[in-house]
């Protein structure tokens, strides 16, 4: 429903429902301030925090038992519930042990026993109109960074802080910490985003402009809960179909306004979810000291390995105890340099992207369905069934040598339809070995024969900002539509999100074009999906003469 006099953001429309009530998903009755003793730990459950407005949200406080002296803090915020789940057994394939995390630890974030063992103190804040705090909730909300901000300083006043808060979590609790972040509260020490992505319509809700309609439901499935409205995601996103003020409340407003050090990771495998945002987050802050680690393994078990916990609190003994640590001998960016899924090395860089990419144009051949070195002279043409499931086409690359791509990648294409005004393009990258079997990757946090690559655009949205789109990333306004003619050729440009492997002499390269997800899986809530579909009738991919099409690959020397 939309509420007169609520509407958030500025935008028209704005979309709430009432939200669930706490009990029916089973969080406990909200006893403010309930102490309690037990593994190690003193306990304060259900502290109020008064936000500068005068709403009240409710954090849970952790500290060592029996500590005398002034703690570091680490916070975490979000909607999911403060109070579970405990473990990940709602996503199978997450292979996070049990033994991991014990009973106190939120969801996507750090356990309190042992981080509590380790002298620091760990608040968990349910954000504004989730659970039991007071208001409304609004997703990826402006309002919870303001309130993020006002938590911040109110732990770092507290009697026994040493006024130093630091920020760490997996997804939602990584993305809001972006946010947070560009408030600079006083008290925020260092943050630790472990990914998240900072571009809501680009990263999430729309790739390439294409609405996503699977994991959408799970966001608000699990922003649900709350004792008055909640924001209805769903509707407001189809409201929403191009970038207007809702999409841009949803967004960090700038990134270079954050200068607290940040230890920043992402993985090659989250597309169209993590990966994308949280390697432009690293890139657009200005924070004089920040790290950044990319891996190719699946994402909540990479964030509680013991070699992550200790790199972790490497971070934060620097910024949150003042302590000197193994962090000042870190290299700023550290890569895994994949060649299959659970098989890669890990590189030390200095920046990201890479200064010494050589990005090189490989040209399509419509008719061979090679990519070539040089564009072809004649005219050639592909097509497909859009209309089909996994009607495609192929086009390989063939590599005689050992090479490295690493960065992201821009496909130039010339298109047209024959009956629609539309056009929706999903492009998928693969390697293949010498046995031409797919090399598997691990992929979506959860599965371990994902693609190596993923990129999506809408034709309609294909007007580029120039002065942000660069030789090997395409930036798309998404302000417009700019409907097609039927047999109307035009070229449009797609970002393939970055990515890092190894192809050795024998091996290929596989780029595969089509009207629909060119990637689906059985593991449930873990792929995402595009069914709103604009497509009718057949699509054609043009190359020489006239029409150049090419794929930029990012070759490391």
């Amino acid at each position: 429903m939309e509420i007169p006099g609520k509407n958030p953001c500025g935008a028209q429309p704005f979309y709430w429902k009432k939200g669930l009530d706490p009990k029916e998903g089973k969080r406990p009755p909200l006893i403010p301030n309930k102490k309690e003793t037990a593994d190690g730990m003193n306990i304060t459950w259900d502290v109020p925090v008064t936000m500068r407005d005068g709403v009240k949200v409710y954090v849970d406080v952790f500290r060592p038992q029996g500590a005398t002296g002034k703690l570091p803090i680490i916070f975490t915020f979000s909607p999911y519930g403060k109070h579970g789940p405990k473990t990940f057994d709602i996503f199978p394939g997450a292979d996070v042990p049990k033994d991991w995390i014990s009973k106190y630890t939120v969801w996507e974030s750090v356990d309190p026993v042992p981080w509590t063992q380790k002298g620091y103190a760990v608040i968990n804040g349910d954000s504004r109109g989730s659970w039991g705090s007071e208001g409304d909730l609004e997703i990826f909300s402006q309002q919870e960074s303001r309130d993020g901000h006002d938590c911040i300083e109110w732990a770092g006043t507290l009697p026994w802080s040493n006024g130093k808060v630091g920020m760490i979590g997996v997804s939602y609790l990584s993305i809001v910490q972006w946010g947070i972040a560009a408030q600079n509260p006083s008290h925020l020490a260092c943050f630790v985003p472990w990914e998240g992505f900072t571009d809501f319509y680009r990263d999430y809700t729309h790739h390439g402009g294409i609405p996503e309609t699977k994991f959408l439901n799970f966001t608000q499935w699990s922003c649900r809960c709350g004792v008055n409205m909640v924001e209805d995601l769903i509707a407001n996103n189809k409201a929403h179909p191009l970038i207007d003020d809702y999409h841009r409340s949803k967004c960090v407003p700038d990134l270079s306004k954050i200068t607290a050090p940040a230890y920043v990771v992402a993985d090659w495998g989250d597309h169209g979810m993590h990966t994308r945002g949280t390697l432009n987050g690293f890139a657009g802050i200005s924070s004089e000291q920040k790290w950044l680690e990319v891996h190719g393994r699946k994402k909540w078990r990479y964030f509680f390995e013991p070699e992550s916990v200790r790199r972790q609190e490497a971070f934060f003994q620097k910024f949150l105890k003042g302590v000197p640590s193994e962090i000042d001998t870190y290299p700023r960016v550290r890569l895994e340099i994949r060649d299959r899924a659970w098989v890669g090395e890990f590189r030390d860089e200095q920046e990201w992207p890479l200064d010494r990419t050589q990005h090189t144009k490989a040209y399509l051949n419509a008719a061979t369905g090679h990519l070539v070195d040089n564009p072809p002279k004649t005219l050639g043409v592909a097509t497909y069934d859009s209309e089909v499931q996994d009607s495609c086409v192929h086009f390989f690359r063939d590599f005689e040598k050992k090479t490295e791509l690493t960065g992201s990648m821009r496909l130039r294409l010339w298109v047209s339809t024959d009956i629609a005004d539309d056009m929706d393009l999903f492009v998928q990258l693969d390697k293949i070995d010498k046995a031409n079997q797919v090399t598997p990757y691990v992929a979506f946090s959860m599965i371990d024969d994902g693609p190596l690559g993923l990129g999506w655009l809408r034709a309609s949205h294909r007007d580029l900002d120039l002065e942000k789109s660069t030789v090997d990333r395409p930036f798309h306004k998404h302000d417009r539509r700019i409907p097609l003619q039927p047999n109307e050729i035009v070229p449009v440009d797609i970002e393939i999100l970055p990515t890092s492997t190894i192809f050795h002499p024998g091996e290929r390269l596989r780029v595969k074009i089509q009207g629909n997800d060119s990637f689906r899986h059985t593991t449930p809530d873990v792929v995402q999906f595009h069914e709103d579909s604009v497509n009718a009738g057949k699509h054609f991919i043009y190359s020489g003469s006239l029409y150049e099409s090419y794929l930029v690959l990012p070759v490391i020397e």
